[in-house]
């Protein structure tokens, strides 16, 4: 029944305590082997560098989600004056922020931002298959201050084509782009699809967009239904969605009956967002309960909710073989 699902993360894993407390050039290369290592002896099928690579010296304490991609920019300055930030909080659009990323100060080019060199230099210590993550253009514009003249969609579209040349020069198995606004606000589905797809056109391998209402402190911060969601995943250009499902229940599994064919789900089985590490059966049963729901042919991906960048590493560590575990006995359960 089960044979083909694949096991994966959806990308970030908790930081080494030592390389937050000594943040070096040596020390980042040593804990990405430590992270991909530990991932590859849990039998993790498609590894990821746990987003490593977008690892700040300089503010070891950010996952990078955003700053990683934006900061680097032609055109992007990190810094705001007063009336700027003044701007910034009178717009309602910006309210689920404390302050911008930047303010685009004219046209928007690379600049620095180099992706194919960090997933390169990441890719030579891998021995498993390897995703690279990438933030959706949406998500990024989103928490840009923009002059009054620039639309919010020129600003995506401009992001999106950049991104998309970065990636081109990606041969990663997978490249996943990683969307948490749109949870929130589906009233611009078709544009955060359309900069989505125009990212994924770079894409030379396996092609997956994840989706999740907020994974900051252990709290959702976004309400919403996959329902409302349904036109934006049937838009998409890719292979797969990655979603959770774990902490939100399984009740919207049926939504995904009206999924077009060519786009498989990915099946959140462990909730990030509890300490405690799920047991083999019942992630087999969460596994069982889908592909009953949805049939074989839908379910090719089981995974995290979303990043593990806030637990504990021997919490990662437990569900991670957990899930494993879980997905071997299902499995065997449906071999038979």
């Amino acid at each position: 029944m089960t044979q083909a699902i694949r096991t994966t993360v959806v990308g970030s894993y908790p930081v080494p305590q030592w390389l937050r407390a000594m943040p070096s050039g040596p020390n980042l290369r040593d804990a990405i082997l430590v992270v991909m290592k530990t991932q590859e002896l849990a039998g993790i099928d498609v590894i990821s560098d746990g987003e490593l690579s977008r690892f700040d010296v300089n503010f070891p304490d950010a996952n990078g989600m955003i700053d990683y991609f934006v900061h680097p920019l032609e055109g992007v300055d990190p810094q705001l004056t007063r009336a700027e930030l003044e701007r910034f909080r009178s717009r309602p659009e910006f309210e689920f922020r404390s302050s911008p990323a930047g303010i685009v100060r004219g046209p928007l080019g690379a600049g620095m931002l180099d992706l194919r060199s960090d997933y390169e230099g990441v890719k030579a210590l891998a021995s498993q298959p390897l995703k690279f993550t990438v933030t959706s253009p949406y998500m990024l514009a989103r928490t840009l201050l923009a002059p009054e003249d620039k639309a919010l969609a020129s600003l995506v579209m401009e992001i999106a084509e950049i991104l998309r040349q970065q990636v081109a020069g990606i041969d990663a198995p997978v490249l996943q782009v990683d969307e948490a606004n749109l949870p929130g606000s589906p009233q611009n589905a078709d544009l955060a699809a359309e900069g989505i797809n125009r990212v994924l056109q770079g894409a030379s391998g396996e092609k997956g967009v994840h989706l999740c209402f907020g994974n900051y402190g252990g709290q959702s911060i976004q309400q919403g239904f996959f329902r409302d969601l349904l036109p934006f995943f049937n838009s998409l250009d890719c292979d797969h969605l990655i979603l959770e499902f774990a902490r939100r229940g399984y009740d919207e599994l049926e939504v995904f009956g009206e999924l077009k064919p060519s786009i498989s789900l990915g099946l959140g089985v462990v909730d990030i967002k509890d300490n405690e590490a799920e047991s083999p059966d019942e992630i087999a049963r969460r596994i069982e309960h889908a592909v009953n729901v949805l049939g074989a042919d839908r379910i090719r991906w089981v995974h995290p909710d979303c990043g593990f960048w806030m637990l504990q590493r021997s919490v990662a560590d437990r569900k991670m073989r957990a899930l494993v575990a879980g997905r071997d006995a299902a499995s065997t359960a449906g071999s038979g």
